[in-house]
């Protein structure tokens, strides 16, 4: 789907030029232009991203997805009564559902296959997707993020944005939103005759089986004696202390000025990322996990990201520099502008919208050219950047995981991740309203 899109965008923009006096150079110019400003955009995101990826590193050796795990392991239990609380496809969902929202998606993947795959094996219907299967696909492809969109804000941040981190709070609302509408959508569709579980004729064979995903274990910094832990718990404890009483400090003196929304906006806005740092340190001081060692191995994974997502923003940079130098993506914006804007939603965001289900590095680079564009502190960079983070690459996740199931038909899996798609979308222009204006 993605190579007919940007075979789309190039020739439409050369057909379209073609037809207008003197518009054919300003697309040649474009392409230039547009594979420019995709390498400087890597070489302004590669440090965020080195160390917010190091960051999360740190919080990963901490053991804070197995945290996130256990505390998901009842609520897993209600949602999945059909699996066994033993059996390994629950444990496998639970570890991709905890990675999910650390934003480790690279992580979270091989969980995702592995439970796909120990599902299959409950399944009575060979190569019909079960209700666990429809659900968990559901909560994948809309999975609520807690960690920052560090790839978003790397972005924002290379554009000169004066407050990267301000769609933080946004994206959680709007992936929050997506998983409601996405398990409410499962739990309706479910219930209509049309997509009811029907045997197939001749069912693909049983997958293979899918190894343990291997986590590497965190390096303690010592076995230490009885006892020792004191002067981490005197660091942490003197920390919380001390910022508690900032925190105080700050609210008593925002209250009276802003009153409580606007002391709350500007605590989020201001303390959010200081705060976030900080904790993530404290977890690998109280886990008396190696912090630096183990931010610089999260920084190499961090780096190699940045290289590997050079080839799509150059293609897809180029492709959107030419329709819009084209005059075609004005067309296109001035026909739907009319019925957008009146439900709140600039037309300049929908090409970001409709690509990111189908491809994330080719919503990356659209996002990456609308907030050149319009400016990453605009409305329309906002809203572009929170619908980055409000979903997951929707098709892409299907395909691969009903493939690793052997699954030919999906039932009303792909309603309901679409579904929850668009509730992503309506959270995140809510959400960019009540933040932006």
């Amino acid at each position: 789907m993605l190579n007919w899109i940007w075979l789309g965008l190039m020739l439409v923009s050369i057909a379209y030029a073609s037809l207008i006096p003197g518009r054919m150079a300003e697309v040649g110019t474009a392409v230039m232009t547009g594979a420019s400003s995709a390498i400087t955009l890597v070489i302004g995101l590669v440090g965020a991203m080195v160390f917010f990826l190091g960051l999360v590193r740190v919080a990963f050796d901490a053991g804070l997805r197995d945290k996130l795990g256990r505390a998901l392991a009842p609520l897993a239990r209600r949602l999945f009564p059909a699996v066994p609380s033993d059996h390994p496809a629950m444990g496998a969902m639970v570890m991709n559902m905890s990675s999910n929202m650390m934003g480790l998606g690279n992580a979270a993947t091989p969980f995702g296959l592995k439970a796909m795959a120990d599902l299959a094996r409950l399944n009575t219907l060979p190569g019909v997707a079960t209700n666990a299967m429809v659900l968990f696909l559901a909560i994948n492809t809309s999975a609520i993020t807690i960690f920052p969109p560090f790839g978003t804000i790397a972005v924002r941040q290379a554009a000169g944005s004066a407050d990267p981190w301000a769609i933080w709070i946004p994206t959680l609302i709007a992936t929050t939103c997506s998983t409601v509408v996405a398990v409410t959508a499962y739990f309706l569709l479910g219930r209509l005759a049309v997509f009811r579980p029907r045997a197939i004729a001749n069912p693909p064979p049983s997958p293979a089986a899918v190894p343990e995903p291997e986590i590497e274990a965190a390096e303690p910094e010592g076995p230490g004696a009885p006892g020792s832990n004191w002067p981490r718990r005197l660091v942490v404890g003197g920390f919380l202390l001390t910022v508690a009483v900032g925190l105080g400090l700050e609210c008593a003196r925002l209250i009276p000025e802003l009153g409580a929304a606007g002391t709350f906006k500007e605590i989020v806005r201001g303390w959010l990322l200081p705060l976030l740092i900080g904790g993530l340190l404290l977890m690998g001081v109280g886990s008396r996990v190696r912090a630096y060692d183990s931010m610089i191995a999260g920084a190499r994974e961090g780096l190699d990201v940045a290289v590997r997502i050079v080839p799509y923003l150059v293609a897809i940079l180029v492709a959107v520099a030419m329709f819009r130098a084209s005059g075609a993506l004005d067309l296109v914006i001035g026909a739907l502008d009319p019925y957008t804007s009146a439900l709140g939603v600039p037309a300049e965001v929908l090409p970001m919208a409709l690509l990111r289900p189908l491809s994330g590095s080719g919503a990356f680079g659209v996002m990456s050219e609308i907030i050149t564009t319009y400016g990453p502190d605009s409305f329309i960079g906002y809203l572009t950047c929170t619908l980055m983070g409000s979903t997951e690459t929707t098709f892409y996740v299907l395909a691969l995981y009903l493939g690793a199931a052997g699954i030919v038909d999906g039932r009303h899996a792909l309603a309901a991740c679409l579904l929850g798609d668009l509730g992503g979308f309506v959270g995140a222009t809510a959400a960019c309203h009540w933040f932006f204006g």
